[in-house]
């Protein structure tokens, strides 16, 4: 696990609702269990500034990092995604296609894919996108890179699983979520029914990061256009279930870690 990435579970998962802002030497302790070295923290951090997802911040207990409000709105439409809190809306089977203008830098090219593919797009040809649903962010993210988009729907004249099977590859991602699933079992199981809040805390953090990287590859497909017996439905419940019951004693954990810095 990058101690970038961590770091982000982190804030999403527990501090967000903590004030959104906690001393380094707090997230330090709090990636330890995660076997991540306090260089590798720092580091991280000092990264998240310049790319505007952290504020340095004073607290009681010293210098520390607060969230900007660009990742407080990337961490809150995360978690609606990552916990499915808000129920999604029927299909009506049309497709939102984005056309960007374009730009000769690849660099600049590249984190636009990056940004929509994480907002559920694929690239149907150079500078045109498809996704199944419409996504808020989209113009906010394009003009960050100072380029244009324009948006419409459509329905596609040819069978809708035609382009899912081209676009986002079912199959593979359905045995994805298999061995998720299996992976699961496996980090979740040797912790036992009431493992100490530290345990639960390291446990919890893992399953949330490794089920968070299903947000880059699966944008919550409407159900009619997935195979009846879609393995991702039984992984959400596992992932449901488990990170519901580790929750008090990974927040326990967070929780005595803050107070320690500031007691």
């Amino acid at each position: 696990m990058q101690a970038r990435s961590a770091l982000f579970d982190l804030y999403g998962d527990h501090l967000r609702h903590r004030g959104g802002t906690a001393p380094v030497a707090a997230l330090v302790e709090l990636l330890g269990p995660l076997d991540i070295a306090a260089p590798a923290v720092r580091t991280a951090v000092s990264r998240m500034v310049r790319q505007g997802w952290l504020i340095p911040v004073a607290t009681v207990a010293g210098r520390g990092y607060g969230l900007t409000d660009r990742a407080t709105r990337r961490l809150d439409e995360a978690a609606v995604r990552i916990y499915r809190s808000q129920a999604a809306e029927a299909w009506d089977g049309q497709w939102s296609v984005a056309l960007v203008s374009h730009s000769p830098q690849r660099s600049t090219r590249e984190r636009v894919q990056r940004a929509l593919e994480y907002l559920g797009y694929r690239q149907l040809q150079p500078d045109s996108w498809v996704s199944p649903r419409s996504a808020a962010e989209m113009e906010s993210v394009v003009a960050a890179e100072g380029l244009t988009v324009v948006e419409f729907h459509a329905v596609p004249r040819r069978d809708d699983r035609e382009l899912v099977e081209r676009l986002y590859r079912p199959r593979e991602l359905a045995a994805s979520y298999q061995q998720w699933l299996d992976e699961a079992r496996a980090l979740v199981g040797p912790a036992g029914p009431e493992p100490p809040d530290e345990s639960a805390f390291a446990v919890r953090s893992r399953l949330v990061h490794e089920w968070r990287k299903f947000l880059f590859r699966d944008p919550g497909l409407p159900r009619a256009l997935l195979p009846a017996d879609w393995p991702g439905e039984e992984a959400a419940a596992y992932f449901d279930a488990e990170s519901t019951r580790l929750l008090p004693g990974a927040a326990s954990y967070v929780e005595c870690c803050l107070n320690r810095r500031v007691s």
